[in-house]
């Protein structure tokens, strides 16, 4: 049987696609035809939502949110995935770090702790009146500032990472060479390296874009009235409203708009250096010829000064490079501060001994951890959430690695396709996943039932496993399966005994980011737990809002170390699969 799935490798990809079309492939083609009012067809639904004044105003914020967001992440981000790919290796590995802990804290902990900094009496306020650069708080937080700062705060490393991905792939001879050629950094980072990156900073911006047309949480703990935006409309038409024909049309106008922008910037995102190389060669090579031959001119006129100048500065030092240094260094600091001091204040304000939320604290208590720990809805919420989301581990990793193994043996088209496929869970905005997710569960009568959250989280974390195991597996040479199976060994014990030893730091760090994506969940665990099942983000997600329980600092603090543990985890499994490759091609020659 596992021959025949081998040769035939979309059968190792039916438990992902059975999973994805039952909660949210035939539910969200099921609400299309809703929306549309089948079977008498017709868009009245739409012209209900945009008749109404209201909505559109929702709808142009939502957009002019996402899009502010995105600017400000790619203004801060570029810079310091660019500092971060020219550090020294130390350097570099110390600030990826730092950049990955706050991308696996928990988002609603990061939303709690800026309402901490920027209210009435938080920090910044009580620095300022302190100080008396104001006499009475300054308004921080329920306005627009405070919605780009959490919403920045939680998108800036899905910016960061994607760019350190393409420029750490440059050669940076091509800069060293066009520096040598007279060239100034300014120029020759304009001219080569910044053409190089633009596929991090499309794959970044998409990412970034994307993730904050569905927000929920953010603005609605840090933003006023006037800062709602659709996933907020969109999830109380479905708790509220009867009526899912209309919902269903609000959440296909936010799908609407991420489609027109994924057509626009592409799907694929991706892009090989020599790709990228040939694209910015054909532009450079059109706009030279769109210039004709005043271009020309003027070119050839300026090549003496360019060469004389080249010779008077060959060697001379520069004397800008350090000022530019303790610029950069700035920069970075600002940047991490801006990153780790929330969850440094959550932490030590979890050790408060007031009856109140306070920083500092005027004594240092445990009194909130026992507190945390003595209080059934705590305790029940976190319990149920690891439940949930070891299942969520377990079922995830099975199917994605399955499929992650058959995508791996298909040809380059039907992997693109398919694999698009699996990833849409975690490409839409995630209060649309929720919607279809709740639809599909309903009819299964699922909904308020810990079966319905762990299939509703299992399709995001499937995405997760494969794009992780599918990654091990491009570096995975299969001569040595081939070399196995030369010496009499079946499909079983192959895999058994030469490719799963070999995946299985893949598989686990899936596992540990399928764990993540449960665990942190709460906009489809809104929708779909009904209000009988408490996990620990929905408990964490009522304090928020509500401010009424100081044990969330104490939580806040405890979610807020868990990263170090899932990258301490992260590391003990890359080291301990070192050598294996070279232990696995020994066994395989003897």
């Amino acid at each position: 049987m596992l021959q025949k799935l081998t040769r035939a490798p979309f059968g190792l990809t039916l438990p992902s696609f059975t999973l994805l079309l039952m909660v949210f492939g035939v539910p969200i083609t099921s609400l299309l035809f809703m929306s549309l009012n089948a079977p008498d067809w017709s868009f009245v639904n739409y012209q209900r939502f945009l008749s109404q004044s209201a909505n559109i105003y929702v709808l142009l914020q939502t957009i002019e949110i996402s899009i502010g967001a995105t600017a400000i992440c790619l203004v801060i981000g570029y810079p310091t995935a660019y500092l971060i790919v020219t550090a020294p290796e130390r350097q570099r590995t110390v600030f990826i770090v730092l950049v990955l802990i706050p991308w696996l804290t928990s988002g609603l902990v990061r939303t709690y702790a800026w309402t901490v900094i920027l209210g009435d009496h938080g920090l910044i306020n009580n620095v300022l009146v302190a100080s008396g650069l104001a006499s009475s708080p300054v308004p921080l937080i329920y306005n627009r500032f405070a919605v780009f700062v959490g919403m920045v705060h939680i998108m800036l490393p899905m910016m960061i990472l994607p760019l350190l991905s393409v420029m750490y792939n440059i050669d940076k001879s091509l800069v060293a060479a066009a520096r040598s050629m007279g060239a100034r950094p300014f120029t020759a980072f304009w001219r080569v390296f910044l053409p190089l990156s633009l596929p991090g900073v499309r794959s970044g911006s998409l990412l970034v874009f994307v993730g904050c047309l569905g927000f929920y949480i953010t603005p609605q703990a840090l933003g006023g009235l006037r800062e709602t935006m659709l996933s907020k409309l969109i999830v109380n038409q479905l708790l509220v409203s009867a009526n899912l024909g209309a919902t269903a049309a609000t959440a296909f106008v936010l799908l609407a708009v991420t489609a027109v922008v994924l057509s626009i910037f592409g799907l694929d995102l991706s892009g090989s250096r020599e790709r990228v190389r040939g694209a910015v060669g054909t532009k450079r090579r059109s706009w030279l010829s769109a210039q004709g031959a005043m271009g020309r001119w003027f070119n050839e006129l300026g090549t003496s000064w360019r060469a004389s100048r080249w010779q008077r500065q060959l060697y001379r030092a520069a004397a800008q490079v350090r000022w530019v240094e303790f610029a950069g260094a700035g920069f970075m600091t600002v940047v991490m501060v801006y990153l780790l001091v929330p969850g440094l204040i959550v932490i030590i304000m979890s050790f408060s001994a007031g009856d109140f939320i306070e920083f500092p604290p005027s004594a240092f208590s445990l009194r909130w951890y026992v507190a945390f720990f003595e209080d059934s809805t705590w305790t029940t919420s976190l319990s149920n959430s690891v439940e949930v989301a070891i299942d969520v581990a377990l079922l995830a990793t099975a199917t994605g690695t399955l499929a992650a193994y058959g995508l791996g043996r298909m040809s380059p088209q039907s992997r693109s396709i398919l694999t698009m496929m699996i990833l849409m869970p975690i490409t839409f905005p995630v209060v649309i996943v929720g919607v279809a997710a709740y639809y599909g569960l309903f009819h299964l009568h699922l909904i308020g039932t810990k079966t319905g959250l762990v299939l509703a989280h299992s399709i995001g974390a499937n995405a997760y496993v494969v794009v992780i195991v599918a990654a091990t597996l491009a570096n995975f040479d299969r001569r040595l399966e081939q070399a196995a199976m030369s010496m009499r060994a079946g499909p079983l014990r192959t895999f058994w005994r030469v490719t799963l030893p070999l995946i299985r730091p893949g598989i686990l760090g899936g596992a540990v980011f399928a764990f993540i994506a449960s665990f942190d969940e709460a906009v489809v665990t809104s929708m779909i737990s009904g209000y009988s099942i408490r996990t620990l983000p929905l408990r964490m997600l009522e304090n928020v809002t509500q401010q009424i329980d100081p044990s969330i600092a104490a939580v806040g603090s405890l979610l807020t170390l868990l990263p170090v543990l899932w990258l301490f985890v992260l590391y003990v499994l890359y080291w301990r699969s070192r050598g294996k490759p070279q232990r696995a091609h020994a066994q395989a020659e003897a």
